[in-house]
This record gives C-alpha cells, structure tokens and sequence, in this order.
C-alpha cells in the first residue's frame, strides 16, 4: 500500500494524504495533481477562490512534487458492493 499521511480534519474525521507524483492537464486545460495513490486532485490557480501561483509554472509544479494533498477519493468510506450497488 502507497505511504499515506493521517491528519484530522475540522470536523475530526481523517483525511488521507498522498504524495505528489505527476502534474498533467485536464480536458478543460486545468492543472490536475497525480496522486501516489492513483487518484488526481485538481490544483487549479483561481484567484480569490484558489491562490496557487506555483501551479502556472513548470519550475513551480515540479517544487510540489512529494508533498502532500488530501485525497477525497481515498477518504471516502469503502462500501460494500453487495449493500450498495
């Protein structure tokens, strides 16, 4: 199993955290994070919403590599597929 990172979030629920591996571009040309995991997370640079400035560069991308987002997608409850389909 991929490292994973443990952190409480605000409401005291794990969130699970996974290092960057990759950056590459969605359809729409959003800037999109490869988790170690598998999963992408979106890393766009939306101003007042989103500030990641770091994302509009490649030297900027490649700074981020290692470090940790939370992955929702992992967060997420395993459900069982006999339950729910």
């Amino acid at each position: 199993m991929a490292w994973a990172e443990h952190a409480r979030g605000a409401r005291g629920v794990d969130r699970v955290k996974r290092r960057i591996t990759g950056f590459h571009r969605d359809d729409e040309r959003h800037w999109v994070a490869e988790l170690e995991c598998g999963h992408n997370q979106h890393v766009r640079h939306d101003p007042p919403w989103q500030v990641r400035p770091w994302v509009l560069t490649e030297a900027g991308r490649r700074s981020r590599l290692g470090e940790t987002l939370n992955c929702v997608i992992c967060d997420e409850p395993k459900k069982d597929k006999e339950t729910f389909p």
